[in-house]
């Protein structure tokens, strides 16, 4: 089942991310994709913050450290695949160590590394601009991780 969400504004943005990191149970990997300031960190923000994460308003994008780790309920891994220039780049990051089951792994710019999550269990979010601050949030998967997200 896919979930469909639209936010109008940034904060609404963070709460479905905090209903979405409530939900997580630990050895999840997210892929999230969009374009460039289309909410991708603030949902990020709010998974942080509902996965327990004590630093989450600290939550910002990895671009040039490429991996954020914040402490919480679960080890969270913040991915930004942004500078990324292959998969095998990914790869090397040790992608794999950081999927375990105490740990939930968020992928940002996750369209950039693609092949990498083909052969795994993922869910997918896709966030796209529908205004100034509107924001459509599509949810790929969504029954076989979250319940009741929309509510």
């Amino acid at each position: 089942m896919d979930l469909d969400i639209t936010t109008r504004s940034p904060q609404a943005t963070i709460d479905v991310g905090r209903r979405i990191g409530e939900k997580l149970r630990g050895g999840e990997v997210v892929a999230i994709t969009g374009p460039l300031g289309s909410g991708k960190t603030h949902l990020i923000k709010g998974i942080a913050s509902g996965a327990g994460a004590k630093d989450h308003r600290d939550v910002n994008s990895p671009t040039f450290v490429i991996v954020n780790e914040y402490a919480g309920r679960y080890d969270l891994y913040h991915i930004d695949a942004y500078r990324l220039n292959s998969v095998a780049e990914f790869e090397m990051l040790g992608f794999d160590d950081y999927c375990y089951p105490e740990s939930v792994v968020l992928i940002e710019w996750a369209d950039k590394v693609e092949s990498a999550l083909r052969a795994i269990d993922h869910l997918r979010i896709t966030l796209a601009h529908a205004g100034q601050t509107e924001r459509k949030i599509h949810i790929e998967n969504a029954a076989q991780y979250l319940s009741n997200i929309d509510k």
